[in-house]
């Protein structure tokens, strides 16, 4: 968040323009003091984007987000602007899964780790789908396979 101060001095209304808002007042700041300064608070959007921080319910939007796992499912309350790292970040609580063994899809794509949930249109009560990474499932076997498999060395004995 980046606090920005200006004076009203520079940013007068004219006669003309009475019946239009100011350029940055619109009272969304607070007066700092005598010298008639306002400070206004700003916020980076994902897209890179500064823009005047929003009022709201005390600041982002919370989102309900349903995951399946295939034969079960979880919901999750995340914020709207979170990604999909993030997601995962909360989904290896719940499913015992690391992050980087979940792959997630929304609307049939796979998504990146860096790509924010309402920029790809994920919104209140969506589905994604949440699947284990097949390659490092079979990664997973293949190393209990051979923690399994005696070695040839070692006798068998019989009692």
């Amino acid at each position: 968040m980046i606090k920005l101060r200006y004076s009203k001095r520079l940013f007068k209304r004219s006669p003309s323009s009475s019946k239009q808002p100011a350029a940055c007042g619109g009272g969304n700041g607070s007066a700092a003091g005598a010298g008639g300064a306002e400070q206004i608070e700003w916020e980076v959007r994902p897209g890179g984007m500064l823009v005047q921080k929003r009022d709201g319910k005390g600041g982002e939007e919370v989102i309900v987000v349903r995951v399946s796992t295939g034969f079960s499912w979880h919901d999750v309350s995340i914020g709207a602007t979170s990604t999909f790292g993030e997601l995962k970040v909360m989904l290896s609580m719940l499913t015992g899964l690391e992050p980087r063994e979940q792959r997630l899809l929304f609307r049939g794509k796979e998504r990146e780790d860096t790509d924010h949930l309402h920029m790809v249109g994920v919104r209140d009560k969506d589905k994604v789908l949440l699947l284990e990474d097949p390659a490092l499932k079979d990664m997973k076997l293949r190393a209990l396979a051979a923690q399994v498999v005696p070695s040839p060395c070692q006798p068998f004995i019989q009692v």
